[in-house]
């Protein structure tokens, strides 16, 4: 609910009530003569998704924008009021949009001051780490909940669309800042630990499920972030709650931020390279989603003119957005081509080793997942490849490894390392029933280093040399 109070000057003072009474809005006017002048305020009430409509009105009928306060109330009752709800809120003239000098208003109200919003980034960055070393999905979801970045997202997208220079470099330049400090913190706290022995050094990171999941950027990664900046746009530019997406576009920047830190605290430059890919394609998806959201919604720059395209492109106009929209499409088109080219390589890998795995040589085995590690596009000389397969209990495969190895670098011309982690399954029991017990049925072979060991073993020294248990 929204209270509007507009000075109106006495000159169209009788086309201002008239307009008010033919839309069925009950009002109150206070006189007004600061300047001299008879002047009124006319006070109302409306539903939030009536307002951009009734101030059109407004200005139609001789009102400027000199004086128009427009505040949040709970509640009013008015003999007209129920009619508005109605109309606006769950009748043909529904809209969940606000107008826009309030998304203005919401997207500046958002942005703490820069030692909250810096400070609030390190901390979020520090429970991140920390989440993503213990391998604990609640710790790094808790580090989403405090991260600040939709602040600075939705501003610098709200910039764009209302051609607010300002804004633009205040929402962007804050969001790069945040970013960085947050990998910055993450080194730092990485490092602390492992320099402390808190965390072992030879820990083999990739191994660490919530570390591999944001090293790796894929299509699911790209639709990510495209959901949380399109989720943002609609949730600042309508009557619905926006502080949930906040957590939204964190979880999409928050968690691979961390993992850049980790990467370089470890001293694994494409482990940091990976992850600052899916950082970058996320960043930039959040904020050309949240642009084309809002444009879709229909809000433009104050003095654009509807059908007059060389009007609206002026040198100003353009100067503001289109710089920040071709760097943000350059990211963008960056990263895709490194995520094209790991989403054709995954798809060699799952053709090949499928292929592979229907030799009569492997009937008796099944395949249970198969799982790529994509680290630093480009940039990597080496790919990880597991493959989880299920087998009759205690029946060696020695030569799958090497097969795998051999079948994918043929396909693909690079160096791959292949783990094939096996689920033993009893020879009677039929494959449904099959059981998986990690401390004794399930055993990891792996190939390149000829390295063999347990889950969760992998990388440490002293790892048995037994194919299985």
């Amino acid at each position: 609910m929204r209270l509007i109070q507009a000075l109106v000057p006495s000159a169209v003072r009788d086309d201002v009530l008239f307009a008010l009474d033919t839309e069925g809005i009950d009002y109150v006017t206070l006189r007004e003569n600061t300047d001299g002048e008879d002047n009124v305020i006319v006070q109302f009430p409306l539903p939030t998704q009536a307002v951009e409509e009734v101030l059109e009105t407004l200005e139609d009928a001789g009102v400027d924008d000199k004086f128009i306060v427009v505040s949040s109330i709970e509640t009013a009752r008015t003999p007209g009021l129920e009619s508005l709800e109605e109309r606006f809120v769950s009748g043909s003239e529904s809209d969940d949009s606000i107008f826009y000098e309030e998304i203005r208003t919401r997207a500046l109200n958002m942005t703490p001051n820069r030692l909250t919003y810096y400070a609030m980034t390190l901390l979020s960055a520090i429970v991140a780490t920390a989440g993503l070393l213990l391998d604990s999905p609640a710790i790094v979801v808790g580090s989403m909940v405090i991260a600040p970045q939709v602040s600075a997202a939705l501003t610098g997208t709200v910039g764009m669309v209302l051609n607010d220079r300002g804004m633009i470099v205040d929402g962007i330049s804050s969001l790069v800042g945040g970013l960085v400090a947050a990998m910055a913190g993450a080194f730092a706290f990485a490092w602390l630990l492992r320099s402390g022995g808190i965390v072992p050094s030879t820990i083999e990171i990739t191994a660490i499920h919530q570390v591999s999941t944001r090293i790796s950027p894929d299509l699911l990664s790209l639709i990510i972030g495209i959901c949380a900046g399109a989720a943002g746009a609609f949730g600042l530019a309508t009557a619905l709650p926006v502080s949930l997406v906040g957590v939204m576009i964190a979880a999409a920047l928050i968690p691979a931020a961390a993992a850049v830190g980790i990467g370089l605290a470890w001293n694994a430059p494409l482990v940091a390279a990976g992850a600052f890919v899916l950082l970058t394609i996320n960043a930039a998806s959040i904020v050309l989603s949240g642009l084309a959201v809002f444009w879709y919604l229909g809000y433009r720059p104050g003095d654009w003119v509807p059908g007059d395209l060389g009007q609206n492109l002026t040198r100003d106009r353009l100067g503001a957005i289109v710089p920040a929209v071709l760097v943000l499409s350059l990211v963008c088109l960056l990263a895709g081509g490194v995520l094209f080219h790991h989403v054709s390589f995954e798809n060699d890998v799952n053709e090949e080793v499928r292929t592979a795995l229907d030799d009569p040589e492997y009937d008796r085995l099944e395949l249970v997942d198969l799982r790529t590690e994509f680290v630093g596009g480009d940039l990597a000389s080496s790919y990880e490849v597991t493959a989880v397969v299920r087998r009759p209990d205690g029946v060696a495969y020695p030569d799958l490894v090497p097969t795998l190895e051999d079948a994918l670098e043929d396909r693909t011309g690079r160096q791959i390392e292949v783990t094939v982690e096996y689920v033993d399954r009893d020879t009677g029991t039929d494959r449904g029933d099959a059981r998986l017990d990690s401390a004794s049925r399930h055993a990891v072979d792996r190939g390149m280093l000829g390295m063999r060991g347990m889950p969760g073993m992998r990388g440490m020294p002293g790892t048995p040399g037994t194919q299985g248990v």
